[in-house]
């Protein structure tokens, strides 16, 4: 099954889904020479957004929670891909710690990271969990809605190594994005993989970064197809030192809103789009749909009750917003049971793992879909649709509609790559 588009306008997707299948080949071979060059992320999440005449990834995460939103038949590719990562990294590798967040008391996090130890289990690792909650002095057992149990441990940090007690780990895996700061216990550690590397985590990282790097490879993919750029990108502009608390600020905010949002007229009118644009603030680090507003008129930004002030100016961990990221909106015109969803595409390594649809009833085509009250729907992933089907019409086929999409999240996740060279404190420079 397709999900439903509910729009006239699925012309030029499906031009572009065409493009893309014929272009299979040389995508493909594109990917791989890429590859050779820059080294993809471990794991990440992509959140993309069709509206039917634009396709775009609009969040590109890099320590992906929902695993447990993968059906089973997508295991045996996640534990494939897992295999590949780690063997490229550290093949005689035998133990793997695990960080997880620290919010424990949700278990849809919690099978999200039960789905990652079986990864790596079948994978061939020994798996442990340890905590970066000070408050864990010794094994804490943290029981699952299924009934099954997973073991929290404290970490054991000695002067140039990270375990756990009686446990010697040759690679550490982050699922933990560091929203509330780079701990310390996990500075210095040269004998050991780290992953992702701690300047993936927002405690450094920036999407304005990610979208910068982003533009870049869509240039690159959109020659190679022979298409305009803008039809896989979405446009941003950023704006550092904002305080929502205090008001100040805020004209740097409406200036490049009002700037984008002209941009944006500008090519919606360029190829016939009769819709009414708007832009994306959202915070400049950080995730968990927290810190974001639609805006539709940059003049609605000089005037801000107070509610949405409150909501702008702290996201995960309470950690205050001063930067923030506008980005060309992209509405999503694909539902499910009537609902507004959004694909999310999982990679590990270089390889589409699978993914879902990101659903909520009360929300807008023009709004953030990652916010309480969604529901998640392995719907149209849930075959094995990672292989596409030549021959078939446009917009018909589910396997060719998620080769495409997949096909987009690999744009976004190469994008990362790019990110993690530029911003690397520890780069290696040539002259």
């Amino acid at each position: 099954m397709v999900p439903h588009l509910i729009t006239a306008l699925t012309g030029p997707i499906n031009e572009l889904e065409q493009r893309i299948l014929e272009s299979m080949p040389a995508i493909e071979r594109w990917f791989r020479l890429e590859w050779m060059e820059h080294t993809p992320p471990f794991y990440t999440s992509v959140d993309v957004r069709n509206a039917g005449f634009k396709l775009a990834p609009v969040d590109t995460n890099l320590f992906p929670g929902g695993f447990n939103n993968l059906t089973e038949e997508m295991l045996p590719l996640a534990v494939q891909a897992a295999m590949a990562a780690i063997e490229k990294i550290c093949p005689e590798a035998k133990n793997l710690l695990m960080i997880p967040e620290r919010h424990t008391r949700n278990t849809f996090y919690l099978t999200n990271v039960q789905r990652l130890v079986q990864v790596f289990h079948q994978a061939g690792l020994n798996v442990r969990l340890g905590s970066l909650d000070e408050s864990i002095k010794e094994p804490t057992e943290l029981t699952l809605p299924d009934g099954s149990h997973l073991t929290l441990e404290p970490l054991v940090r000695t002067k140039r190594r990270l375990g756990l007690k009686d446990f010697d780990p040759c690679t550490i895996l982050l699922n933990n994005d560091l929203s509330a700061g780079l701990p310390e216990v996990l500075d210095g550690l040269h004998e050991q993989y780290l992953l992702p590397p701690l300047h993936a985590g927002w405690a450094v990282r920036r999407k304005s970064n990610h979208f910068q790097a982003y533009e870049e490879v869509a240039k690159k993919f959109a020659k190679l197809l022979g298409m305009d750029h803008w039809l896989i990108n979405p446009m941003f502009a950023k704006c550092g030192q904002v305080n929502f608390h205090e008001g100040t600020n805020i004209d740097c905010l409406q200036s490049n809103a009002d700037a984008l949002l002209n941009k944006i007229r500008r090519k919606y009118k360029e190829y016939g789009i009769q819709e009414k644009p708007f832009v994306i603030v959202k915070a400049d680090a950080g995730t968990y749909g927290m810190g974001i507003m639609t805006v539709r008129d940059a003049k609605d930004l000089a005037e801000l009750n107070r509610k949405t002030r409150n909501k702008m100016s702290v996201i995960k961990d309470g950690q205050e917003v001063t930067e923030v990221i506008i980005q060309e909106g992209v509405p999503t015109y694909e539902r499910i049971n009537e609902a507004v969803a959004e694909p999310v595409v999982y990679m590990i390594d270089r390889y589409v793992v699978g993914g879902f649809y990101r659903v909520h009833a009360e929300r807008g085509i023009d709004e953030n879909l990652n916010a309480p009250g969604a529901s998640f729907v392995p719907l149209a992933f849930a075959e094995s649709n990672q292989l596409p089907k030549a021959g078939m019409r446009p917009g018909a086929s589910a396997p060719n509609r998620f080769y495409m999409y997949g096909v987009i999240a690999r744009l976004a996740m190469l994008a990362a790559s790019y990110e993690l060279e530029a911003t690397d404190p520890d780069a290696e420079t040539y002259d």
